[in-house]
């Protein structure tokens, strides 16, 4: 197979720099969004926090269908007017009057999460690499690790010296200026596969001719419940450390320290376990969240328990997303990838928008200890359904 043209990793590189401001401005600015939007429409923390959830909720309606878009179009086109209509919405958010306003504009952001983040993104680079997009994933993944990073601290920097409704502008024209150039210009307006290739692509592949797939439904069963538990502790995470005896700022220094070990975790792969097969790595990666958390049951104020387990969480949520990313193409192939992946994506973004509401109601009935025990055994039950769905494939 040839190898990857220099063009093809500048690509990569240039949508990793996407993947940064992308996730940044549609995803991690909201935590500080947040706090005015509550004031300006004087409503609770619930209500504006249901608006983030219907994005998230239409972004996994619509993963599958454009995974098959970009199956058989690829993604030039529906990335450029994703980022272009992203900078719009985040232009018109900052002139939100009302909830109902609130919500409309959300849901459109939804969309553009669908047609910008990372499962459009694998898409493309598995039309792109044809002898496989595992490094390619790896390398877009370990740019996106740093868009808190980046996007926290400058989100956070623009509140202090603008209010909010010129931030959502700032971040509006970087939108602009950067994200649309970049799927414009760059991104091959035919399928690198050919003219020939993306029409003989089937026109539509169905739910039911998925489920069909040895080991699809495991999978997808796998991914939500694994998902879940992750997006549940993105919310409640600091309430919990702080269950274990950490101070607030404490635990905030721990919160703080997940970013880096999700990079360090997509490092290490990337140095050390590039050529073990995803399924085999994500055999691995899936116990590393239940095994955290039994870590963390174990942990009692600020101490190296504390250290092991915002190690062994950060390095598994990081290296998850290469699993997924990589996964669909070893089990079934690159030629329905997209549709299969975006497939994949809908139930995976659903949970996410369920957990924290999960973890909330819970947490009205347990106290943070057993919540502890209950993540810590859906997530050991997401490594058995992932186990299962491999032995599913391995046996057809």
């Amino acid at each position: 197979m040839p190898a990857p043209t220099p063009r093809a990793w500048l690509i990569v590189c240039a949508l990793g720099v996407a993947q940064i401001i992308s996730w940044g401005s549609y995803f991690y600015a909201f935590a500080l969004l947040m706090q005015p939007l509550q004031q300006q429409l004087e409503a609770s923390q619930a209500v504006v926090v249901g608006a983030f959830s219907l994005a998230l909720l239409v972004a996994g309606i619509l993963s599958a269908p454009v995974g098959r878009w970009i199956d058989q179009h690829g993604g030039h086109a529906l990335m450029s007017w994703g980022s272009l209509a992203g900078a719009a919405l985040l232009a018109l958010l900052s002139q939100v009057q009302s909830l109902l306003q609130l919500y409309l504009v959300w849901a459109g952001l939804g969309a553009v999460m669908a047609a910008t983040l990372y499962d459009p993104a694998f898409a493309v680079l598995a039309r792109l690499f044809k002898e496989g997009p595992r490094k390619a994933i790896t390398v877009l993944t370990l740019f996106g690790g740093f868009a808190s990073t980046v996007f926290w601290p400058l989100t956070q920097g623009l509140l202090d010296t603008l209010d909010w409704r010129q931030t959502l502008w700032v971040l509006a024209a970087i939108n602009l200026l950067l994200c649309v150039p970049i799927h414009a210009l760059l991104l091959p307006r035919a399928a690198p596969a050919g003219r020939h290739a993306a029409a003989a692509a089937p026109p539509r592949t169905r739910w039911r001719e998925l489920l069909a797939r040895p080991g699809f439904g495991w999978l997808c069963a796998a991914f939500t419940a694994n998902t879940l538990v992750f997006s549940a502790l993105a919310v409640h995470l600091l309430t919990l450390l702080g269950s274990r005896g950490l101070s607030p700022s404490q635990a905030a220094w721990v919160g703080a320290l997940i970013g880096p070990m999700q990079v360090l975790g997509r490092v290490l792969e990337f140095v050390f376990l590039g050529q073990v097969r995803p399924s085999r790595l994500g055999a691995l990666t899936l116990w590393l969240l239940p095994a955290s958390l039994a870590v963390l049951l174990l942990a009692e104020g600020a101490s190296p328990w504390i250290a092991l387990f915002a190690l062994l969480y950060g390095a598994g949520n990081g290296m998850m997303t290469i699993v997924r990313g990589a996964l669909p193409a070893e089990l079934y192939g690159r030629e329905q990838y997209g549709a299969i992946n975006g497939a994949l994506a809908t139930p995976v973004l659903l949970s996410k928008a369920a957990g924290p509401v999960l973890a909330a109601w819970l947490l009205g009935w347990l106290a943070p200890l057993p919540l502890i025990g209950v993540l810590a055994a859906l997530g050991a039950i997401a490594a058995l359904l992932f186990a299962q769905a491999i032995a599913s494939h391995r046996s057809s």
